[in-house]
């Protein structure tokens, strides 16, 4: 089942960042992923709004997406977002057991 990387980023230092968008895109594809969404307009439908930068890539699976995470490649790179950016990025499973039979108590 396909897994998601959904990182939001809060750029300070754009000319820096983009020595780290240069380089991903050859780490994802590595790996069999590809962004579903990169960077665009946020809307919030509920709650506070985000107005940094939101990604979402897809992988095969989560251990694919691990492993993106993992890569040397993708390490090298990440040096870069870390020195121009603050950022939190999560990964999920698609198909998570409550997704056929949620509990309606949560």
């Amino acid at each position: 089942m396909a897994a998601y990387v959904v990182a939001m980023i809060d750029v300070h230092d754009p000319e820096t960042y983009r020595k780290y968008t240069d380089r991903t895109p050859a780490t994802v594809k590595k790996h069999g992923g590809r962004f579903v969404t990169r960077g665009g307009a946020v809307t919030a439908l509920e709650g506070d709004g985000f107005d940094g930068r939101m990604v979402i890539l897809e992988f095969p699976d989560k251990a694919a997406a691990e492993a993106w995470y993992a890569d040397t490649d993708y390490v090298q790179a990440r040096t870069f977002r870390h020195a121009a950016s603050t950022a939190h990025l999560f990964a999920l499973q698609e198909g998570a057991a409550d997704t056929r039979a949620p509990d309606p108590k949560l």
